[in-house]
């Protein structure tokens, strides 16, 4: 199954344009509108990525990327104080995903939805794309999130633990036993 392959999930450094995340942020900083259209062009996909694995909602998962750029936008020169944007944009669109599932007050089961998606002409890519998402859905949150960040944002474990505000061990262990869940859940369809 084809992972999301974006920007975000360069390097720390820079997004595509190859310019530093730093440098945007104080462009952003300085009131360059550019500069938020740039960070929306390489940020917007995957941060709806670790909404949508968060929260299991893609309606929720749109609203969280809109709050993100709302706050990004209102954050002004304080901006130039953030030390490492990306994990910044991933820690508050954690954040607002976390909130929006409380307020949701889950009970039902999620939303379908695809958490994966393979691109179109190869039927069989498809499918299992479809299944895997479905088994997605029996994962914990902070599993499937943690899946997520690692496998598909490329962070480390300790970015990970960063960005959802818990050790390093943690982040580790999470998207281990959601790998091992999902990899259970899968001999369990054969």
């Amino acid at each position: 199954m084809g992972a999301m392959s974006d920007d975000i999930s360069r390097p720390a450094g820079s997004p595509a344009g190859g310019r530093p995340w730093k440098e945007i942020f104080a462009d952003l900083a300085g009131g360059s509108a550019k500069a938020l259209e740039e960070i929306y062009d390489a940020a917007a996909r995957p941060v709806f990525g670790l909404a949508l694995w968060r929260t299991g909602s893609a309606e929720d998962a749109r609203d969280v990327v809109q709050e993100l750029f709302m706050r990004l936008a209102e954050q002004g020169a304080r901006l130039r104080r953030v030390r490492d944007p990306r994990a910044w944009l991933f820690t508050v669109a954690h954040r607002i995903a976390v909130d929006a599932t409380r307020r949701r007050q889950v009970t039902e089961p999620l939303e379908p939805c695809l958490f994966l998606e393979e691109a179109p002409g190869d039927a069989e890519r498809t499918v299992d794309a479809g299944r895997a998402s479905a088994l997605l859905v029996r994962l914990p949150a902070t599993q499937r999130e943690a899946v997520y960040l690692r496998h598909f944002a490329e962070f480390t474990f300790a970015e990970i633990g960063r960005v959802t505000g818990v050790p390093t061990f943690t982040a580790a262990s999470r998207c281990r036993l959601g790998i091992a869940k999902l990899r259970e859940l899968m001999e369990g369809e054969r």
